[in-house]
């Protein structure tokens, strides 16, 4: 970096510096985990010198129960060791069968997932909105920033289940709902993905939902549908119909990489849940509001029963359970 023409390369020099704050990031953890080992060394040879005084043990006691979250944080990012897992990631949210129901019950997990962004400190930002017709929404896409953002996010893909009185039934009538949560690591640069211009369906319209004044102003939202898979992303947040294009195109060229990575390799468990109906049988979570209060993990068992901290973005035990599951599976 300290090469006078470090910065003419605007784009090698911005991975570059990616690339140096990953490791000192890494440096930095190695570090802390050495100083943790050191401490507790130190506390059971004071222990052994001290006559294993009550005192001494009730100190050491007080060390362990503090510092065991840092060390359970530090274990589950061991398991972050996917090709991708640090880099950001693409969170898609659509509702299932049920029309107002299934659309509200998105519009919460779009809430839910943009609590935890904000509690774990990971950036976050709206790239697709479409609103519902009565209440919700039919769709909405978030570009989720920082270090291993696709490596949680990848837990939360499949099918999410509601049961709940619904507010929209006069009757107060018990109704289950679905939505889908899709999660793509986004790409960088070098990686080369060729799409074809001929393959591209490209459509604008006019923003709708989240965003600044030049929503609702101009045909400025952007559709591209890439035929021979039928992959179909948008962008609306940005200020021109261009911005948004580009933007598009990171996306959809993040997508295909996923999308020919897994015909590759056939590896499918992400991708099998785009498959599936988004209904009975196929959800990975449950959250049941009514007759009683649980959310529940399907394929880990791990449940809680506390709703109201859950879809406050309250989702770090699921996504750690899930990884260390996912582990021992592997």
């Amino acid at each position: 970096m300290n090469e006078p023409d470090f910065w003419n390369d605007q784009e090698s020099a911005r991975k570059t510096t990616i690339d140096l704050s990953q490791l000192k990031n890494k440096l930095d953890k190695i570090m802390r985990i050495n100083t943790i080992y050191d401490d507790i060394e130190t506390y059971f040879m004071m222990i052994e010198e001290d006559d294993e005084s009550s005192e001494m043990i009730k100190e050491t006691g007080d060390y362990l129960v503090k510092i065991t979250p840092e060390i359970e944080k530090l274990e589950v990012e061991l398991l972050l060791n996917g090709k991708f897992d640090r880099n950001n990631a693409i969170l898609s949210i659509h509702p299932g069968a049920g029309g107002t129901e299934s659309q509200d019950w998105a519009e919460m997990l779009l809430r839910m997932y943009s609590r935890w962004c904000e509690k774990n400190g990971f950036k976050y930002d709206i790239v697709d909105y479409i609103s519902g017709d009565e209440a919700g929404i039919k769709t909405a896409s978030l570009e989720i920033s920082g270090e291993f953002a696709y490596g949680y996010l990848k837990s939360e893909i499949g099918i999410h289940r509601l049961v709940r009185i619904s507010p929209f039934n006069a009757q107060g009538k018990r109704q289950t709902s679905f939505a889908s949560v899709y999660a793509y690591a986004e790409i960088m640069d070098d990686i080369e993905v060729e799409v074809n211009p001929k393959d591209l369906k490209i459509d604008t319209y006019r923003a709708s939902g989240a965003g600044g004044q030049h929503v609702n102003t101009t045909d400025s939202a952007v559709r591209i549908t890439h035929l021979p898979t039928n992959i179909v992303v948008s962008c609306q947040n940005q200020r021109s119909q261009v911005q948004n294009r580009e933007k598009a195109m990171f996306i959809l060229k993040s997508r295909l990489y996923e999308y020919y990575e897994a015909e590759r390799q056939k590896e499918r468990d992400a991708e099998e849940v785009s498959k599936t109906d988004i209904g009975w049988g196929n959800q990975i979570r449950s959250y049941v509001f009514h007759p009683y209060q649980m959310v529940k993990d399907h394929r880990t068992n791990f449940e809680i029963g506390n709703t109201e901290k859950v879809m406050d973005g309250e989702l770090n035990d699921f996504m750690n359970a899930y990884l260390k599951f996912k582990a021992e599976r592997e």
